[in-house]
C-alpha cells in the first residue's frame, strides 16, 4: 500500500515566528499563505506544514497520489483502498470517505497514544 508524500503538520502559536524559525532551519515556503493562517515548508524531502489556529494537535500527514514535491504520481494507491485496507485490519477510521466516490477526499486514524494520521488526498 502506498501512501504517497509524507509531512507533518504542525498546530502552532504564531505562523511568522514559526516560519522564521524553520527558514533558520533551511525550509522554504512552497505553498500556503501567511495570511490565511497556512504555510507548506520544505527542505530537500522534508516537508512540514505550519497551521495556526486549524487544529490542536501536531497531525502525522500522507498524501496519496503526490510525490514530495507535490506532483501528482501516474499510478498510486487511491485512498479509497487505503481506507478498505485499514479497516480490513481493525483500524477505526475517522468521518468515512464514500467508497463509491472518487477524486479529492480525505480521512483520519488516531494511533494508540492518540497522535492524528490525516490521510488527504488532493487528486
Amino acid at each position: 500500500m502506498e501512501l504517497g508524500a509524507f509531512s507533518v503538520s504542525l498546530a502552532v502559536k504564531d505562523i511568522a515566528a514559526s516560519r522564521s524559525f524553520y527558514e533558520k532551519l533551511g525550509f522554504s515556503a512552497i505553498m500556503g499563505e501567511e495570511a490565511q493562517n497556512w504555510l507548506i515548508m520544505k527542505n530537500g524531502d522534508h516537508v512540514i506544514g505550519l497551521f495556526q489556529g486549524m487544529f490542536d494537535k501536531n497531525i502525522l500527514t500522507f498524501n496519496p497520489g503526490w510525490n514530495a514535491d507535490s506532483e501528482q504520481l501516474p499510478d498510486f494507491t487511491d485512498i479509497r483502498k487505503i481506507q478498505q485496507s485499514l479497516k480490513s485490519v481493525g483500524i477505526e477510521v475517522g468521518t468515512e470517505v464514500d467508497p463509491q466516490s472518487s477524486g479529492p477526499a480525505n480521512f483520519s486514524v488516531t494511533d494508540p497514544d492518540g497522535n492524528v494520521i490525516l490521510f488527504d488526498q488532493h487528486v
